[in-house]
Protein backbone atom coordinates (compact mmCIF):
# COMPACT_ATOMS: atom_id res chain seq x y z
CA UNK A 1 0.00 0.00 0.00
CA UNK A 2 1.44 3.30 -1.07
CA UNK A 3 0.81 7.01 -1.14
CA UNK A 4 1.56 10.18 0.79
CA UNK A 5 2.41 9.39 4.37
CA UNK A 6 2.91 5.69 3.68
CA UNK A 7 5.46 4.26 6.06
CA UNK A 8 8.76 2.98 4.75
CA UNK A 9 11.13 0.43 6.20
CA UNK A 10 14.88 0.22 6.32
CA UNK A 11 17.03 -2.80 5.51
CA UNK A 12 15.74 -6.38 5.38
CA UNK A 13 14.81 -8.04 8.65
CA UNK A 14 13.93 -11.64 9.62
CA UNK A 15 10.29 -10.62 9.34
CA UNK A 16 10.93 -9.36 5.81
CA UNK A 17 12.43 -12.75 4.95
CA UNK A 18 9.34 -14.46 6.29
CA UNK A 19 7.22 -12.54 3.77
CA UNK A 20 9.65 -12.75 0.88
CA UNK A 21 8.27 -16.07 -0.36
CA UNK A 22 4.82 -14.70 -1.18
CA UNK A 23 3.93 -15.34 -4.84
CA UNK A 24 3.20 -12.37 -7.11
CA UNK A 25 -0.32 -11.00 -7.38
CA UNK A 26 -2.08 -12.05 -10.59
CA UNK A 27 -3.13 -9.03 -12.64
CA UNK A 28 -6.85 -8.85 -13.40
CA UNK A 29 -6.68 -5.07 -13.70
CA UNK A 30 -4.03 -3.18 -15.63
CA UNK A 31 -1.51 -1.21 -13.59
CA UNK A 32 -3.20 2.05 -14.59
CA UNK A 33 -6.62 0.72 -13.60
CA UNK A 34 -5.32 -0.52 -10.26
CA UNK A 35 -3.80 2.88 -9.54
CA UNK A 36 -7.07 4.57 -10.48
CA UNK A 37 -8.99 2.34 -8.08
CA UNK A 38 -6.54 3.35 -5.35
CA UNK A 39 -7.11 7.01 -6.20
CA UNK A 40 -10.87 6.54 -6.07
CA UNK A 41 -10.70 4.88 -2.65
CA UNK A 42 -8.54 7.75 -1.44
CA UNK A 43 -11.14 10.22 -2.68
CA UNK A 44 -13.98 8.26 -1.10
CA UNK A 45 -12.24 8.65 2.26
CA UNK A 46 -12.33 12.45 2.04
CA UNK A 47 -14.46 13.66 4.97
CA UNK A 48 -15.64 16.66 2.96
CA UNK A 49 -16.87 14.65 -0.04
CA UNK A 50 -20.54 15.31 -0.83
CA UNK A 51 -23.05 12.57 -1.59
CA UNK A 52 -23.13 13.50 -5.27
CA UNK A 53 -19.33 13.54 -5.49
CA UNK A 54 -19.21 10.13 -3.80
CA UNK A 55 -21.71 8.81 -6.36
CA UNK A 56 -19.49 10.17 -9.14
CA UNK A 57 -16.52 8.25 -7.75
CA UNK A 58 -18.61 5.07 -7.67
CA UNK A 59 -19.54 5.65 -11.31
CA UNK A 60 -15.82 5.91 -12.12
CA UNK A 61 -15.21 2.65 -10.29
CA UNK A 62 -18.10 1.02 -12.15
CA UNK A 63 -16.43 1.81 -15.45
CA UNK A 64 -13.21 0.11 -14.32
CA UNK A 65 -14.59 -3.11 -12.86
CA UNK A 66 -17.58 -3.53 -15.19
CA UNK A 67 -15.75 -5.13 -18.10
CA UNK A 68 -13.78 -7.42 -15.79
CA UNK A 69 -16.95 -8.59 -14.03
CA UNK A 70 -18.83 -9.21 -17.25
CA UNK A 71 -15.93 -11.22 -18.70
CA UNK A 72 -15.80 -13.39 -15.60
CA UNK A 73 -19.54 -14.11 -15.55
CA UNK A 74 -22.07 -14.50 -12.77
CA UNK A 75 -20.67 -17.80 -11.47
CA UNK A 76 -17.23 -16.31 -10.79
CA UNK A 77 -18.83 -13.34 -9.03
CA UNK A 78 -21.01 -15.65 -6.93
CA UNK A 79 -17.98 -17.68 -5.85
CA UNK A 80 -16.26 -14.54 -4.57
CA UNK A 81 -13.20 -15.04 -6.79
CA UNK A 82 -13.73 -11.93 -8.91
CA UNK A 83 -14.40 -9.79 -5.85
CA UNK A 84 -11.26 -11.08 -4.11
CA UNK A 85 -9.12 -10.61 -7.23
CA UNK A 86 -10.33 -7.05 -7.78
CA UNK A 87 -9.58 -6.15 -4.17
CA UNK A 88 -6.10 -7.71 -4.16
CA UNK A 89 -5.15 -5.99 -7.42
CA UNK A 90 -6.18 -2.56 -6.12
CA UNK A 91 -4.87 -2.70 -2.54
CA UNK A 92 -1.16 -1.98 -3.19
CA UNK A 93 -2.18 1.36 -4.74
CA UNK A 94 -4.41 2.58 -1.91
CA UNK A 95 -2.75 5.36 0.13
CA UNK A 96 -2.16 4.35 3.75
CA UNK A 97 -0.88 6.89 6.27
CA UNK A 98 1.83 6.13 8.80
CA UNK A 99 1.49 7.05 12.49
CA UNK A 100 3.13 10.45 12.21
CA UNK A 101 0.92 11.48 9.29
CA UNK A 102 -2.20 10.20 11.06
CA UNK A 103 -1.35 12.15 14.21
CA UNK A 104 -0.70 15.35 12.25
CA UNK A 105 -3.90 14.96 10.21
CA UNK A 106 -5.95 14.49 13.38
CA UNK A 107 -4.39 17.46 15.21
CA UNK A 108 -2.23 15.59 17.68
CA UNK A 109 -4.55 12.73 18.60
CA UNK A 110 -2.86 9.48 19.58
CA UNK A 111 -3.64 6.06 20.99
CA UNK A 112 -7.29 5.11 21.50
CA UNK A 113 -8.54 8.61 20.66
CA UNK A 114 -6.81 8.44 17.28
CA UNK A 115 -8.19 4.95 16.65
CA UNK A 116 -11.68 6.22 17.53
CA UNK A 117 -11.33 9.01 14.98
CA UNK A 118 -10.20 6.60 12.25
CA UNK A 119 -13.13 4.28 12.90
CA UNK A 120 -15.64 7.15 12.87
CA UNK A 121 -14.33 8.40 9.55
CA UNK A 122 -14.25 4.94 7.98
CA UNK A 123 -17.80 4.21 9.16
CA UNK A 124 -18.98 7.53 7.70
CA UNK A 125 -17.20 6.71 4.45
CA UNK A 126 -18.63 3.20 4.06
CA UNK A 127 -22.04 4.49 5.11
CA UNK A 128 -21.73 7.22 2.49
CA UNK A 129 -20.81 4.64 -0.14
CA UNK A 130 -23.92 2.66 0.76
CA UNK A 131 -26.10 5.76 0.56
CA UNK A 132 -24.66 6.86 -2.78
CA UNK A 133 -24.72 3.36 -4.23
CA UNK A 134 -28.28 2.83 -3.05
CA UNK A 135 -29.46 6.05 -4.63
CA UNK A 136 -27.85 5.17 -7.96
CA UNK A 137 -29.28 1.64 -7.90
CA UNK A 138 -32.75 2.91 -6.98
CA UNK A 139 -32.71 5.36 -9.86
CA UNK A 140 -31.74 2.54 -12.24
CA UNK A 141 -34.45 0.29 -10.80
CA UNK A 142 -37.11 2.71 -12.00
CA UNK A 143 -35.87 2.24 -15.59
CA UNK A 144 -36.46 -1.42 -16.40
CA UNK A 145 -34.08 -1.65 -19.40
CA UNK A 146 -31.23 -0.71 -17.03
CA UNK A 147 -32.19 -3.24 -14.38
CA UNK A 148 -29.48 -5.65 -15.55
CA UNK A 149 -26.82 -3.18 -14.37
CA UNK A 150 -27.98 -3.24 -10.74
CA UNK A 151 -25.89 -6.26 -9.65
CA UNK A 152 -22.80 -4.50 -10.99
CA UNK A 153 -23.54 -1.57 -8.70
CA UNK A 154 -23.49 -4.00 -5.77
CA UNK A 155 -20.18 -5.48 -6.95
CA UNK A 156 -18.68 -2.01 -7.14
CA UNK A 157 -20.01 -1.03 -3.73
CA UNK A 158 -18.67 -4.23 -2.17
CA UNK A 159 -15.18 -3.70 -3.58
CA UNK A 160 -15.16 -0.03 -2.53
CA UNK A 161 -16.31 -0.77 1.01
CA UNK A 162 -13.83 -3.62 1.43
CA UNK A 163 -10.98 -1.41 0.19
CA UNK A 164 -11.87 1.37 2.65
CA UNK A 165 -12.01 -1.16 5.48
CA UNK A 166 -8.66 -2.73 4.56
CA UNK A 167 -7.17 0.77 4.63
CA UNK A 168 -8.66 1.18 8.11
CA UNK A 169 -7.12 -2.16 9.13
CA UNK A 170 -3.69 -1.01 7.94
CA UNK A 171 -3.90 2.35 9.73
CA UNK A 172 -5.14 0.78 12.98
CA UNK A 173 -2.06 -1.45 12.95
CA UNK A 174 0.03 1.73 12.74
CA UNK A 175 -1.87 3.32 15.65
CA UNK A 176 -1.23 0.31 17.87
CA UNK A 177 2.46 0.22 16.98
CA UNK A 178 2.29 -2.98 14.93
CA UNK A 179 4.49 -2.31 11.91
CA UNK A 180 4.19 -4.95 9.19
CA UNK A 181 7.35 -5.24 7.06
CA UNK A 182 7.62 -6.11 3.38
CA UNK A 183 6.88 -4.56 0.01
CA UNK A 184 3.71 -2.64 -0.68
CA UNK A 185 2.11 -5.71 -2.24
CA UNK A 186 3.16 -8.00 0.62
CA UNK A 187 1.83 -5.61 3.25
CA UNK A 188 -1.41 -5.05 1.32
CA UNK A 189 -2.11 -8.76 1.03
CA UNK A 190 -1.30 -9.25 4.72
CA UNK A 191 -3.79 -6.53 5.68
CA UNK A 192 -6.38 -8.11 3.38
CA UNK A 193 -5.91 -11.33 5.33
CA UNK A 194 -6.31 -9.42 8.58
CA UNK A 195 -9.55 -7.93 7.23
CA UNK A 196 -10.85 -11.36 6.21
CA UNK A 197 -10.08 -12.95 9.58
CA UNK A 198 -10.74 -9.85 11.74
CA UNK A 199 -7.49 -10.64 13.55
CA UNK A 200 -4.47 -8.44 14.14
CA UNK A 201 -1.10 -9.29 12.61
CA UNK A 202 2.08 -9.83 14.62
CA UNK A 203 5.40 -9.55 12.70
CA UNK A 204 7.14 -11.25 15.62
CA UNK A 205 4.99 -14.30 14.86
CA UNK A 206 5.14 -14.65 11.05
CA UNK A 207 2.68 -17.54 11.12
CA UNK A 208 -0.04 -15.05 12.10
CA UNK A 209 0.40 -13.21 8.79
CA UNK A 210 -2.08 -14.76 6.34
CA UNK A 211 -1.06 -15.52 2.77
CA UNK A 212 -4.21 -14.48 0.95
CA UNK A 213 -2.58 -15.35 -2.38
CA UNK A 214 -2.67 -19.08 -1.64
CA UNK A 215 -5.71 -21.19 -2.49
CA UNK A 216 -7.01 -21.36 1.08
CA UNK A 217 -6.37 -17.66 1.65
CA UNK A 218 -8.17 -16.61 -1.51
CA UNK A 219 -11.11 -18.86 -0.67
CA UNK A 220 -11.38 -17.26 2.77
CA UNK A 221 -11.13 -13.77 1.31
CA UNK A 222 -13.69 -14.70 -1.36
CA UNK A 223 -16.15 -15.94 1.29
CA UNK A 224 -15.70 -12.72 3.25
CA UNK A 225 -16.32 -10.64 0.11
CA UNK A 226 -19.45 -12.66 -0.74
CA UNK A 227 -20.74 -12.07 2.78
CA UNK A 228 -20.43 -8.31 2.26
CA UNK A 229 -21.90 -8.63 -1.24
CA UNK A 230 -25.00 -10.36 0.18
CA UNK A 231 -25.51 -7.70 2.82
CA UNK A 232 -25.04 -4.95 0.24
CA UNK A 233 -27.87 -6.37 -1.88
CA UNK A 234 -30.14 -4.25 0.30
CA UNK A 235 -28.98 -1.24 -1.69
CA UNK A 236 -30.96 -2.37 -4.75
CA UNK A 237 -34.29 -1.92 -2.93
CA UNK A 238 -36.26 0.59 -5.03
CA UNK A 239 -37.50 4.08 -4.28
CA UNK A 240 -34.39 5.23 -2.43
CA UNK A 241 -35.05 2.98 0.58
CA UNK A 242 -31.93 1.13 -0.55
CA UNK A 243 -29.84 4.20 0.15
CA UNK A 244 -30.88 4.12 3.81
CA UNK A 245 -30.32 0.37 4.07
CA UNK A 246 -26.93 0.58 2.39
CA UNK A 247 -25.71 3.37 4.65
CA UNK A 248 -26.85 1.59 7.81
CA UNK A 249 -25.47 -1.84 6.90
CA UNK A 250 -22.08 -0.57 5.78
CA UNK A 251 -21.54 1.71 8.77
CA UNK A 252 -22.60 -1.01 11.21
CA UNK A 253 -20.35 -3.64 9.64
CA UNK A 254 -17.35 -1.31 9.65
CA UNK A 255 -17.84 -0.61 13.36
CA UNK A 256 -18.14 -4.34 14.13
CA UNK A 257 -14.92 -5.03 12.24
CA UNK A 258 -13.14 -2.27 14.17
CA UNK A 259 -14.28 -3.58 17.57
CA UNK A 260 -12.97 -7.09 16.89
CA UNK A 261 -9.74 -5.92 15.30
CA UNK A 262 -8.91 -3.37 18.00
CA UNK A 263 -9.45 -5.97 20.72
CA UNK A 264 -6.93 -8.23 19.03
CA UNK A 265 -4.47 -5.42 18.30
CA UNK A 266 -4.49 -4.42 21.97
CA UNK A 267 -3.51 -7.99 22.78
CA UNK A 268 -0.68 -7.95 20.21
CA UNK A 269 0.50 -4.55 21.50
CA UNK A 270 0.51 -5.78 25.13
CA UNK A 271 2.43 -8.94 24.24
CA UNK A 272 5.10 -6.87 22.47
CA UNK A 273 5.38 -4.33 25.30
CA UNK A 274 5.33 -6.91 28.09
CA UNK A 275 6.64 -10.19 26.64
CA UNK A 276 6.25 -13.35 28.70
CA UNK A 277 9.45 -14.43 30.46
Amino acid sequence: MTGPGASTSGGPTPEDDALAGLPPVPSDLTEAESREVGEIVGRLGDENLSKSERAQQLVRLTGIVGARTRRAGGRAVASGKVLADLLIDALPHIPVRDLQTLTEHHKGLSGEALADALVRNAARTTGGIGAAGGAVAAAEWATLPLLVTVPLEVVVETVAVAAVEVKLVAELHAVYGVDIPGTGTQRATAFAGSWATRRGLDPMKPWTIPNVLGIAGRQQLGKRMIGRFARNLGTVIPFLVGAVVGASVNSSETKKLAVELRTDLRRVQAERLYPSP
